[in-house]
């Protein structure tokens, strides 16, 4: 098979890499690719957002298969385009991803199917918001209804960081996507990640992560995009993982179905778990970045077999293989993220670093320069490892850290702490 998948960062590294595991794939090609995909693909210098040009390049290389990985080509009906002109696509179309580029899609949805998920209300006027926001309890959650790569959602414990929030997205913090914006009952609880296949039909559960949002120690400072995650989540269960599926998960697939927008891909599920309870927090309609590194460390070759069927529509039958193992990601971030940050230094220590099945730094925002890999980007590196036991795998992730040699970056040092308490 000849592969496209489109995207740059950490999460196009994973797929890329397990992609390659399988002997399916004779020829893969990432655009526009970093500086760590090239060197496992060839890297193609393409308008991921222009459909078009998407699908001519894809029909003048006799691409197989194209995989979406991020949320923007999906939103401008990427995927459409090049179904139209008879590819095979994993991704949903335009009108299925609306559940992840508009929140307030998203919680119509949910009323309609019943899906547990937080109260809320929805504005395009400044002044009614914060009316609305005069007249409820804190914290709440002021959230930008459109896509924010991850940032536009702020938990605000006071009422003066609620309506400055207000203010920021509707004085154009986050362009268009902050035009509309939707207010938030503040839920309690634990917050973990579902990761399932959708063919339109058939849903495939293949797998849960838990991320770590904000930029600090101990869960402090702004939210960003991930600073790290691992897999499997121990809060997500079982037992949650059924009720997720048959009380959000599958009732929002029959609703997008029955409106005749079917959902097609890989479909997350953040969900907010107490006493045993799942309640949505929002839908994403790709791999969650940096959970898909660490979904990807333990799917491996597999992840290819499982992409196909989705896109081809047969997932009836399909199951994802675990083994009995865990995986932790690091992001090393250049210092200032997620406020203003340098591009340009280098990056040491990279080629002194044995990478295995086990053992990857996916590259996130990186680029070549002078035979140099230099920082292009606020989340640079993802430093992923595998283990028997969730201590393991944290243990190999920040033996990678310790060895790269970035002064101008940082870390977290305390991702997996829900889980390991007394390792941090």
């Amino acid at each position: 098979m000849n592969i496209l998948i489109l995207g740059s960062g950490g999460r196009e590294h994973a797929i890329a890499w397990a992609v390659l595991q399988n002997p399916k794939c004779d020829r893969l090609i990432v655009a526009p690719g970093n500086a760590g995909i090239a060197q496992i693909a060839e890297c193609a210098d393409l308008d991921i957002l222009d459909g078009d040009a998407v699908a001519g390049f894809a029909a003048e290389n006799a691409v197989d298969l194209v995989i979406i990985g991020p949320e923007a080509p999906l939103a401008l009906g990427v995927a459409d385009t090049c179904r139209a002109a008879g590819l095979k696509v994993f991704g949903p179309s335009a009108a299925a991803a609306r559940l992840e580029s508009s929140k307030n899609f998203t919680k119509a949805i949910c009323d309609a199917a019943g899906a547990p998920t937080a109260g809320y209300a929805h504005f395009t006027d400044l002044a009614a918001a914060r009316t609305y926001l005069e007249r409820q309890p804190m914290p709440i959650v002021i959230k930008a209804d459109g896509l924010a790569a991850g940032k536009g959602v702020v938990v605000a414990t006071e009422r003066d960081q609620a309506q400055a929030a207000l203010d920021h997205m509707f004085g154009g913090e986050f362009g268009a996507a902050g035009s509309e914006v939707v207010i938030e009952e503040f839920m309690e609880g634990e917050e973990a990640s579902f990761f399932v296949l959708v063919d339109g039909e058939t849903v495939l559960p293949i797998g849960t992560a838990q991320d770590h949002k904000r930029v600090g120690d101990g869960d402090t400072g702004p939210n960003t995009g991930g600073m790290g995650a691992y897999s499997p989540a121990p809060i997500l269960d079982e037992s949650v993982a059924q009720k997720a599926l048959d009380e959000i998960i599958r009732p929002t697939m029959r609703e997008m179905a029955r409106r005749g927008t079917p959902y097609s891909g890989v479909l997350y599920a953040g969900l907010m778990i107490r006493n045993g309870q799942p309640r949505l927090v929002e839908y994403n309609a790709r791999f969650g970045d940096p959970e898909c590194q660490v979904l990807m460390m333990r799917l491996g070759g597999q992840a290819l077999d499982l992409i196909q069927a989705c896109a081809e529509g047969r997932l009836e039958g399909m199951e994802a293989h675990w083994a009995d193992d865990h995986a932790l990601t690091v992001v090393l971030a250049a210092r200032g993220y997620p406020g203003s940050y340098d591009k340009g230094s280098v990056i040491g220590g990279l080629d002194a670093l044995e990478e295995s099945a086990s053992a990857m730094v996916f590259h996130a925002g990186t680029a070549l320069r002078e035979g140099k890999v230099t920082a292009n980007g606020g989340r640079v590196l993802n430093v992923t490892a595998r283990g028997e036991t969730l201590a393991e795998a944290r243990a190999a992730a920040y033996g990678m850290v310790e060895a790269i040699d970035w002064p101008e970056g940082f870390c977290r040092s305390d991702i997996g702490w829900r889980a390991l308490p007394g390792a941090v």
